[in-house]
């Protein structure tokens, strides 16, 4: 009797500690499935949009920098937006003459630098003197400024009459020039200040009108 008693008992214990190793281990289970889970409902979204970029990637190539390149052009273009003096945008033929030779606005720091000082491929305003360039033409009606290939121009307005003294290199002969097109001054030119022997300012109207005058083109005296 007392044998049998105990091996009840003992089969009893050891029944209590299997139930208590399976509940232990089934918890353990649920922990490491839920872990494995979750894992996984993290790991399998961010690998298909990782799958989805390289696929992308590979069919359209993207070139960030040069879409960070157009972006940067497309807003200094808008803040180089100017206007004339009669309050108009810049025309299209000045803007052309400044592409064809390259140039680029002065910078704030170079504002009001000397134009011996300033480098080639440039571009400002001045009156007749041009001692120093300034980057905005502001309220004044001053000419606009070109220096490129070691000369400086003055670029402006005149008439067709006037211009074709110029080009058919004539001596002593004036050119009267104004910084926007309006009528008697429709042409745009540009001439090497080297040419003018002397510059006036005549006022008109709300502005000014430059009278340049030619006494000798240098590549015609002997």
């Amino acid at each position: 009797m007392a044998r049998g008693t105990c091996r009840g008992i003992l089969a009893q214990a050891l029944g209590g500690a299997l139930t208590c190793c399976l509940f232990l281990l089934e918890r353990r289970l649920r922990r490491i499935l839920t872990g494995m889970k979750r894992w996984y409902l993290i790991t399998v979204p961010l690998g298909l949009v990782i799958l989805g970029y390289l696929m992308v990637r590979v069919s359209f190539p993207i070139h960030f920098a040069d879409i960070w390149s157009r972006d940067n052009q497309a807003k200094n273009t808008q803040s180089q937006v100017e206007t004339m003096p009669d309050g108009k945008a810049v025309p299209k033929q000045v803007l052309e003459l400044r592409q064809a030779h390259q140039l680029r606005p002065l910078t704030e720091r170079e504002d009001g630098t000397k134009i011996q000082d300033l480098p080639n491929g440039i571009y400002g305003f001045s009156k007749c003197s041009v001692v120093a360039l300034r980057a905005k033409r502001g309220n004044t009606f001053s000419l606009e400024i070109h220096k490129h290939d070691g000369i400086v121009y003055y670029v402006g307005y005149a008439s067709p009459e006037h211009i074709e003294k110029y080009l058919t290199r004539q001596k002593n002969f004036h050119i009267l020039t104004s910084p926007h097109s309006g009528e008697g001054a429709s042409s745009l030119f540009e001439i090497p200040i080297e040419f003018i022997s002397k510059c006036e300012e005549r006022p008109v109207n709300d502005g000014y009108l430059f009278d340049l005058f030619v006494t000798a083109i240098p590549e015609l005296q002997t």
